[in-house]
């Protein structure tokens, strides 16, 4: 089983290359985030056209994320985290896909840093954590897959001297990450690739594909049960390089 995570950053506009993708590499779950599409707009037929069910949870012109299966429909679990029942940003979404929880997350980006957008960031990696505790303590297999806007290690970056003074990289933002991991996940890409130097976004700006400058903000998060079913993690990278192509690049594990 392919489990992917892929930032399109805005469906729509992206469609032709999610299309390319499922129809190419045919993952059998795919978390997507930044849809930028409302509810309403979601592009269903053409996905349902791709041999995918899918589930979405959609924001217009901002946000937004979804839960794609081959052959199948996820039952949706959950929509949204608790703790803040004035926040409707679109960024969760927790489905049933043949016996596995499956999470797709956005997580806030915080910047500018300090302010407000990165206190909500820091406050939603609390939220998270607070549902992934619970999703733990029922011991149902599950995978938190998605674009934490979290660059954990100084080596998941091409220039820790770039990325200095940015929410991704801010010690906060590391801790918050780091204390999720602790609670009992396996970061799926760090434990095939333990080295680092393995990237998943490129900024449109400054040449960044071409001079490979990227770092690692989107991460898959096993729970034990899947931990024990992990055969390999990785990037489609050249995805990334492609016409149009989201500036993030599909994100995976294959289990057993």
């Amino acid at each position: 089983m392919k489990i992917v995570t892929y930032n399109v950053n805005g469906i729509k506009a992206r469609l032709p290359r999610l299309l390319e993708y499922l129809e190419e590499a045919q993952p059998d779950v795919v978390c997507l985030q930044e849809l930028k599409s409302s509810d309403e707009t979601f592009p269903e037929a053409e996905v349902r056209g791709a041999g995918y069910g899918a589930v979405w949870h959609g924001q217009k012109g901002f946000n937004g994320v979804a839960v794609l299966a081959r052959g199948a429909d996820p039952v949706e679990c959950q929509r949204g985290l608790e703790g803040e029942p004035d926040d409707e940003h679109s960024r969760y979404l927790e489905c049933d896909v043949a016996g596995l929880t499956v999470a797709s997350i956005y997580l806030p980006n915080g910047n500018p840093q300090p302010g407000p957008k990165f206190d909500y960031k820091l406050r939603w990696i609390e939220r998270l954590r607070a549902r992934a505790a619970q999703l733990l303590a029922s011991e149902v297999p599950a995978v938190l897959a998605g674009d934490y806007n979290v660059i954990p290690n100084d080596d998941d970056v091409f220039s820790v001297r770039a990325m200095a003074s940015d929410a991704l990289m801010q010690p906060e933002s590391r801790q918050g990450y780091r204390a999720l991991v602790a609670q009992g996940w396996t970061d799926a890409l760090r434990a095939r690739h333990p080295r680092g130097g393995v990237w998943t976004f490129w900024d449109y700006q400054a040449g960044a594909w071409q001079r490979d400058a990227g770092f690692r903000i989107d991460h898959l998060l096993l729970s034990p049960a899947v931990a024990d079913r992990l055969v390999e993690a990785g990037v489609d990278k050249e995805y990334r390089g492609r016409e149009k192509a989201s500036d993030h690049a599909p994100t995976w594990v294959r289990l057993r």
